[in-house]
């Protein structure tokens, strides 16, 4: 609190940045949020609006010159919110922006809002909501340990590399010193190991850095890692070694004394580059994109070409035909790949946990890209404080990788809506709480920090609270037959696949949201389907209290178009225009006349059609006709009784002729 020079400013304009319609409110400067109050007198008939934003996802904070209206304040935040103020007074501006300034720089994590959120848990709920996740199962689901894959101690420590987790997973084969010596072999100590295991071929998907081979170098222990991967494996007699980065890149990484394999070195593998740019690459297309998305008034061809020029899209593409490369290695050659980048833990998560998102329908459930996470993500190191900007660190270190990811997830979801369980508001909501720091799981840049900074103990876990509120995030077009008819994605990669994803970029924009969205509409109406069978079933239970049974007709099958062509039958004549329903007394009385007439006409001539057509109408009148749910009670009972006797009497006679078309033909029935 000694930070906050001004708590409380008054008559604070908000401006809509893609119109000239501007808020009246207050402006509260907390310990943790930034709150911007609407004033009543804006909207008299609704709640007044509330904005809060955390002192964490505000990425930048610029206080512009002076104008006649009061002194401008934007806000660039992480989760791409852009607010603009402003204030009345330069004093009271000035003491929000320099409050601002030194609350979202902490410098250390003990600053973090989730050292102090409180959702009023004690500690056997937040040790629960920890324990959601259990990787050693997720291995166990896969079918690892088995007769080829061990789990291996040598990490238990954290010597052998920090920034990998305690239990790994190797080859069999690979012995204590074949592994250290690998490690020492391979930028950061990160020597191959296990990700996910194919169990249908037997293949495995690992994952590593890059060598420490310069020119020449070359070391025996990883030879005999990658040896021990390809024997691992009956089914294939080579290993693919998937470098993520150009060509180029990894060659001027040779002469620093890093680089890539040699494959006169490894007799056992096919290389192959994918092309993946780098951290800063990345990080300067994201900062395009949202200059070309945050201009007003662009023409349609300006927009355009602005989004090709960022270049973003055509990153995306170029992680999703990295990830297919790797899926159809595995589901369709049945080899094991092998996967690296510089260091391991941007490009290489992205490639191994969207191959595995392609091969496995678990990773598409909501539980199983918590897990996929987890594993591929959080557990192998992928350094969320140095790419979040967590704390006040080296800004050449910030860039979206994991927000790269989540939006080649979504791009999936668009081109296969019936496979994946969750809807885009799991995936935005994830990418608002991995900026919020509110949550433990993503503070630090590996497992080993984040055991010293006892998370477990003093935070709690995202996963918890997205399970609590899972039925938020389901997605209404999923169909668990279809994630069995088609386990593998063949997504394609095509220019025109790729959108751009509006609700994250123009999530808090909502002038820029269309009316209607579809996704609500259809959830809207299995609520409201859900609602009208609850209250069926309702209904159907108080009738059993009450002694009363329901008769039911059950109305056979619609004829398909085989049986329609193929029948000589003529359809039979419903019995009244609302199915089901009794017919009333003057519908009795009209046959009556019908018959007595039509019968006057034709009953010297066809006297056997007469008769056969008084059997089939007896026939059809003694079956009780009710309305589903009618009462059963003996004084309903007795006048339909009486409805039914008197038609009865009449339905002896000639049934009235009736003209009916079928297949564009007119029929005559007698």
């Amino acid at each position: 609190m000694e930070h906050i020079r001004t708590p409380k400013v008054e008559q604070v304009r908000l401006l809509d940045r893609f119109s000239n319609k501007f808020t009246n409110g207050t402006l509260y400067l907390t310990a943790t949020h930034l709150i911007f109050v609407e004033s009543s007198s804006n909207n008299s008939t609704s709640a007044a609006q509330e904005i809060w934003i955390l002192h964490h996802h505000i990425a930048s904070v610029e206080k512009l010159s002076l104008t006649a209206t009061g002194c401008p304040l934007v806000i660039q935040c992480r989760n791409f919110r852009l607010v603009h103020f402003v204030v009345q007074r330069e004093r009271d501006c000035h003491d929000i922006y320099s409050s601002l300034l030194r609350l979202l720089r902490p410098v250390s994590y003990e600053e973090l809002y989730a050292f102090s959120y409180n959702p009023k848990q004690n500690d056997q709920q937040r040790e629960e909501g920890w324990q959601i996740i259990d990787l050693g199962a997720e291995f166990e689901r896969m079918g690892v340990p088995c007769d080829q894959w061990q789990l291996t101690n040598v990490n238990r420590d954290y010597k052998v590399c920090e920034t990998y987790p305690r239990d790994l997973y190797v080859p069999i084969t690979a012995s204590k010193p074949i592994i250290v010596g690998s490690s020492k072999f391979r930028s950061k100590g990160r020597f191959p190991v296990l990700t996910y295991f194919y169990q249908e071929k037997k293949a495995a998907v690992c994952r590593c850095s890059q060598p420490l081979s310069g020119f020449s170098a070359r070391c025996l222990e990883d030879e005999s890692m990658l040896q021990a991967i390809s024997k691992a494996n009956h089914n294939s007699r080579f290993v693919y070694v998937m470098d993520t980065r150009p060509k180029l890149n990894a060659l001027a990484n040779r002469a620093a004394g890093k680089g890539y394999e040699n494959e006169d070195n490894y007799s056992n593998i096919r290389f192959q580059f994918v092309g993946i740019e780098n951290i800063h690459v990345m990080r300067t297309s994201l900062q395009k994109l949202l200059e070309v998305i945050g201009t007003r008034s662009l023409s349609m061809s300006d927009h355009l070409v602005g989004l090709e020029s960022c270049g973003w899209l055509r990153h995306i593409k170029a992680v999703i035909d990295a990830a297919i490369f790797l899926s159809k290695a595995v589901t369709v050659e049945g080899a094991s790949v092998l996967v690296h980048c510089s260091d391991g833990w941007d490009r290489t998560s992205q490639v191994c946990s969207l191959g595995a998102l392609l091969m496995d329908p678990y990773y598409r459930t909501v539980k199983g890209f918590m897990v996929l996470i987890e594993k591929d993500w959080i557990s192998f190191g992928h350094k969320y404080a140095d790419r979040c900007d967590q704390l006040d660190g080296d800004p050449k270190e910030v860039s979206p990788i994991f927000t790269q990811f989540l939006e080649c997830v979504w791009q999936l979801t668009e081109q296969f809506p019936q496979a994946f369980e969750f809807s885009e508001w799991f995936l935005l909501q994830i990418h608002e709480h991995v900026h919020s720091c509110q949550y433990g799981n993503f503070l630090g840049n590996n497992q080993r920090q984040r055991e010293d900074l006892r998370l477990r103990e003093r935070t709690h876990s995202l996963w918890a609270f997205l399970m609590s509120e899972k039925q938020n995030y389901l997605n209404p077009f999923y169909s668990t037959a279809y994630s069995d008819a088609h386990p593998v994605l063949e997504p394609s990669t095509l220019p025109y696949h790729f959108k751009f994803w509006r609700n994250m970029y123009h999530q808090f924009d909502r002038s820029m949201h269309p009316r209607q969205s579809i996704l609500k509409t259809v959830l809207t109406l299995r609520e409201n389907s859900r609602k009208a069978e609850s209250t069926l079933h309702a209904l159907e239970n108080r009738l059993h209290q009450l002694g009363v049974t329901p008769i039911v007709t059950a109305d056979p099958p619609p004829p398909t178009r085989d049986q329609r062509s193929n029948s000589n039958s003529i359809p039979p004549r419903p019995d009244s225009l609302i199915l089901g329903a009794p017919i009333n007394h003057k519908e009795v009385q009209r046959q009556e006349e019908d018959e007595q007439q039509e019968q006057q006409e034709q009953e010297a001539e066809e006297a056997e059609e007469e008769e056969e057509v008084g059997e089939e109408a007896t026939e059809s009148t003694d079956t009780e006709r009710t309305v589903e749910g009618s009462s059963g009670t003996d004084s309903r009972k007795q006048s339909y009784g009486e409805l039914e006797g008197t038609y009865n009497s009449e339905s002896a006679k000639e049934e009235p002729a009736v003209v009916s078309l079928e297949f564009g033909v007119a029929r005559m029935t007698c």
